[in-house]
């Protein structure tokens, strides 16, 4: 028997409704505890002693049994307060508790093998817009400091978040299921930060957040692979609608028409101006021509259409070039036979990132951009012109690898000029900048690239063909799906 608010109604005093209120709204968040049960107990006794004691309240002769049941009724409120808190403190422990030893620890598995995989298909996991760990997103709120960018890759059974046959955007180059790699253990791994998790990325609620606004990647052909990642996963919920692409397929612009977000890709490989003499297989029949003192207006003059920018590059200024400034040649790097003063790679790439940084402090349009730092590629015994491969198939744990000197350089300037924007943003200024540094959890996973596997069916004919491998961009689906579980909790809690 559980009393409502009219049971007070008929207590014996009516200001006693003002005193017991909180144990009633205590027997109502947990009907069944020690409270509820006392509570129960004082008020069935408090009626019946109105019944029985109402038309006799004011004689001498139960004036004393009353005074006792007053006395007894005011131990029992008593007894009530003081259990209502160890009551609820203990069942909100055990409440803890319970989730604690009903919720599967991680994973420690290895991660599935081929004949495991092929037995249990992939399936694209369906997805609830208000899907959210509380207790994650509690902790992320808690620590002040958490490095999203340190941290290990841990199994997770339950990546992929899509597959190549549920999403429709992927490049023959990154699709490594249907070019035919055998094994298939990359694809269950997940980013774990050290300080605090990272909530999966959940594509309902970045559209949502997204609606009406427009966002770009720009860069090189990782930025590409970036955003057919996110297509991926947003495809899920709703399809892309391709609304644009440049002659060579490398910029392209797609809309989510039912929520009116703009996602577009424009190649820049350099970020600044470049004359580029280079076919879609790298081959090149002249040196680039860069121009070190003036940006590419491709992505300059549309980026007041932004609502967030996600930018990076730095691969390209590895290749042999000669330097532009003030009208002139200035020298180049790597040009050898040429009679040029070779500056190297490292001062073109410091000069573009102060002329990219200035345009952002300079620029007074509210959006928000994230600067991504170099990715690492992992060529073992040569490089991609000269046999190099990559055929490890599990990650790297910290420690277990360096970063090879040309891109410890490259993200040294990267963060140099970085610091020195965002020392130079005053108050006034409304560009957000933030850095996205997937250097080192990218360093990590050499298991993730297409290697041979760019090509479809390499192995088909010869077992023992010789073909060119991709060490530097990743499968999809593969580990540059957890980037945007870090590029959504920038954007969600900064």
């Amino acid at each position: 028997m559980f009393l409502t608010t009219n049971s007070f109604h008929i207590l014996p005093y009516t200001n006693y409704y003002y005193f017991i209120t909180p144990f009633y709204l205590s027997c109502k968040k947990v009907p069944k505890s020690q409270t509820c049960f006392i509570f129960h107990l004082w008020s069935f006794n408090m009626v019946k002693n109105r019944a029985e004691n109402f038309s006799s309240l004011f004689s001498l002769q139960n004036h004393n049994l009353f005074c006792v049941k007053f006395a007894a009724s005011i131990f029992l409120v008593g007894l009530a307060f003081r259990i209502v808190f160890w009551d609820s403190f203990s069942f909100s422990s055990f409440v803890e508790i319970e989730k604690a030893s009903s919720s599967p620890p991680p994973p420690q598995t290895e991660p599935k093998t081929e004949s495991s995989v092929f037995s249990s298909p992939i399936e694209a996991p369906k997805f609830d817009e208000f899907q959210v760990n509380n207790k994650t997103q509690t902790f992320l709120n808690v620590a002040e400091k958490c490095d999203l960018f340190v941290g290990d890759w841990v199994s997770d059974l339950s990546y992929p978040m899509y597959t190549n046959e549920s999403c429709h955007v992927i490049e023959p180059h990154q699709n490594c299921m249907k070019n035919g790699r055998p094994d298939l253990g990359y694809l269950y791994w997940r980013w774990t930060p050290k300080e605090c998790e990272l909530p999966k990325f959940n594509p309902k609620k970045f559209l949502n957040l997204m609606r009406n606004k427009a966002m770009s990647f720009i860069g090189d052909s990782i930025s590409r692979n970036h955003v057919q990642s996110l297509l991926c996963i947003l495809s899920q919920v709703e399809p892309a609608v391709e609304i644009y692409h440049d002659k060579e397929y490398r910029s392209k612009i797609w809309k989510f028409p039912s929520h009116n977000f703009t996602l577009s890709v424009i190649w820049t490989p350099f970020l600044i101006k470049a004359a580029i003499y280079e076919d879609m297989n790298g081959v090149s029949s002249s040196m680039v021509q860069l121009h070190l003192d003036t940006l590419d207006q491709l992505w300059t003059k549309q980026f007041n259409t932004f609502d967030y920018v996600v930018i990076g590059g730095g691969k390209w200024f590895l290749k042999s070039s000669i330097y532009h400034e003030n009208n002139k040649v200035s020298g180049c790097h790597y040009c050898p036979g040429k009679n040029l003063t070779d500056l190297g790679f490292d001062y073109a790439y410091r000069k573009a990132l102060q002329l990219v940084f200035n345009f952002f402090t300079s620029s007074s349009h509210n959006a928000t951009v994230l600067f991504r730092t170099t990715t690492p590629d992992h060529f073992e015994n040569g490089e991609w012109f000269s046999g190099g491969y990559c055929n490890r198939t599990i990650p790297f744990k910290e420690g277990e690898i360096d970063m090879i000197d040309v891109d410890s350089i490259m993200r040294g300037i990267e963060v140099d000029e970085f610091e020195k924007a965002i020392t130079s943003l005053g108050s006034e200024k409304r560009v957000k900048l933030k850095l996205l540094d997937t250097t080192f959890l990218s360093l990590l996973r050499p298991d993730g690239h297409p290697g041979p596997y760019r090509q479809f069916q390499p192995f088909a004919k010869d077992k023992n063909a010789k073909v060119q491998n991709d060490c530097l961009h990743w499968c999809l689906p593969g580990p540059i799906d957890s980037w945007n579980d870090i590029v959504m909790e920038m954007l969600v809690n900064g």
